[in-house]
């Protein structure tokens, strides 16, 4: 296996562990909040668990990306031969959704963290909660924008 290929798989790993790492501290973070309210009121389960959720999305990101740079480098098959700039250049286009996956999916949760509080006092807040909430996932969306294109539209061979 050339380094080049190394270097593409190590960007589809960045990418998908750190994107996972932030959603899973996100999501632990809502979580908590979450269950201190279910254990409070029942009844707000349901939106306390859609909140939980959102921070859960960059994970799915950072898998997206990864799977795109397997399929261009055609892992599953006979494999692409890569330079090590190409592999190194692959590998940068995976850093965005790696970092802005990790960075985003942690302070999303701590965003829905305080809207699952703000629905204990408010319920009738839920949908300004879950908008603030949302208004995080523009910059993971940003990410995934940007290392799909750099990955995708790059031109192996």
């Amino acid at each position: 296996m050339s380094l080049g290929i190394f270097y593409a798989i190590l960007g589809a790993a960045l990418a998908a562990v750190f994107a996972g790492i932030g959603s899973a501290v996100g999501v632990g973070l809502a979580g908590q909040a979450a269950a201190g309210l279910t254990a409070e009121d029942p009844d707000k389960f349901s939106k306390a668990l859609i909140l939980e959720l959102l921070p859960g999305t960059q994970g799915i990101y950072g898998l997206i990306i990864a799977f795109i740079v397997f399929i261009k480098i055609n892992l599953f098959g006979e494999m692409a031969t890569l330079t090590d700039g190409q592999g190194l250049a692959i590998m940068a286009g995976c850093l965005p959704m790696a970092i802005v996956g990790l960075i985003s999916g942690i302070y999303q949760g701590k965003v829905a963290a305080s809207n699952i509080a703000m629905i204990a006092k408010r319920p009738e807040a839920f949908g300004k909660g879950i908008t603030i909430t949302a208004m995080v996932e523009t910059y993971a969306l940003l990410a995934l924008l940007i290392s799909f294109l750099a990955v995708f539209m790059f031109n192996i061979g």
